[in-house]
């Protein structure tokens, strides 16, 4: 093992992005190569590529991005086999991840790593309980080492010899509670958050709906609101110009100061993913919304075990948070359930059980990029 650990780290979109800078902020003295974003740059990697060329979503999306994935694929593995680090840790974008292990086996030169002792260790496990079982076997087969979030996911895959360590959601670590003060300002604030996501198709599907609910709350009978979205690097620009021709005011707040107006929120309308978990551990009010290609649409229905697409609603089992998908996403849907929860008592019934899920977000101890950081030096450490 070299003297100084080299960790080459992956993560493709930006719930990955600012879990890996938490990470590589607990392994003082490693050195990182890989591909991450803004966050993961601040902490001190150079990444290979710009993340947003995996931020790709959807079966039509993914088949219309294949030659820059393509090239990416070996662009990585080609810096892999370069840098020879102690181990990969990739975060999410599980579809690159295994196209890269899968690569590196095919590979003289990654083959030989691999035998020369290289593991593999991946942080989100599938939610091989709601869709898609299999992958289960898959993950088992392509890594060494899986973190996930839930003690129940743990089961899933040990079944199949895939070492498995449940380490908590890590976007509780230090949201739970710290914000529970500037949330008694939210009900004078009167701040509508809309937050579209982090891929440019999602965004590109709901920024029309966004902006109509905008337009329907700023002229017909509704006062005293004001609206933000917080952006991110990938699509910063596009929700700029967008917004511009939107003819009500929106305040855009970058990406790294979303917890601070997440707290000031009256009622989000989100996309459905890791931001709804965000909103929920913050005790926001919030309208969950989603827009795929028709065709991946359909293909999801065909294969979904679960009721509900939100995190906190699966948790409790119930539609804590209401969601509209696909078709169902429209204007006139959520300015139904935007004015219920304006009603005092409909806001409060739905924080009320916001506080109720507190304790399944959190584990006993360190939180849950420590609990990474430190598992991962662990097996550099036994390399040697």
């Amino acid at each position: 093992m070299q003297n100084k650990p080299k960790v080459f780290i992956i993560a493709g979109e930006v719930s990955g992005d600012v879990l890996g800078a938490r990470i590589m902020s607990q392994m003082l003295g490693a050195e990182f190569v890989g591909i991450g974003g803004e966050n993961m740059t601040k902490a001190g990697l150079d990444s290979l590529f710009p993340m947003g060329d995996l931020s790709v979503m959807g079966v039509v999306e993914v088949l219309g991005h294949a030659r820059t994935l393509t090239r990416r694929i070996r662009q990585t593995v080609d810096a892999i086999v370069r840098e020879r680090p102690d181990i990969v840790l990739t975060i999410d974008s599980p579809g690159f991840a295994r196209s890269v292990i899968g690569a590196l086996r095919k590979s003289p030169a990654g083959r030989a790593l691999i035998d020369g002792g290289l593991k593999f260790h991946h942080v989100v496990a599938p939610q091989v309980w709601a869709w898609r079982a299999g992958r289960a076997k898959k993950y088992a087969q392509t890594f060494d080492k899986l973190y996930a979030f839930f003690d129940f996911e743990v089961p899933y895959f040990t079944k199949y010899g895939l070492d498995t360590m449940a380490v908590g959601h890590p976007v509780a670590d230090g949201i739970i509670g710290r914000y529970e003060k500037k949330r008694k300002n939210a009900d004078t604030d009167k701040i509508i958050t809309f937050i579209p996501g982090s891929r440019m198709s999602e965004v590109r599907r709901l920024m029309p709906l966004m902006r109509d609910v905008a337009r329907v709350i700023s002229r017909c009978g509704y006062t005293g609101y004001k609206f933000a979205i917080p952006t991110v690097e990938t699509t910063e620009k596009y929700v700029a110009c967008e917004t511009a021709r939107w003819g009500v005011p929106v305040e855009l707040v970058p990406g790294r100061d979303r917890y601070d107006l997440y707290s000031k929120t009256y009622i989000a309308v989100a996309a459905s993913g890791t931001v709804s978990a965000e909103l929920a551990m913050m005790h926001v009010p919030a309208i969950i919304v989603y827009k795929m290609n028709p065709i991946t649409t359909w293909l999801v229905r065909q294969v979904i075990k679960i009721k509900w697409v939100s995190l906190v609603n699966i948790l409790l089992n119930r539609g804590v948070y209401p969601e509209f998908l696909g078709p169902a996403a429209r204007a006139d849907n959520v300015i139904e359930e935007f004015g219920q929860l304006t009603i005092p008592s409909v806001r409060e019934k739905m924080t009320a059980a916001l506080r109720g899920a507190d304790n399944m977000w959190l584990r006993n101890g360190a939180g849950a990029a420590r609990l990474i950081a430190d598992d991962v030096m662990v097996a550099i450490e036994n390399r040697s």
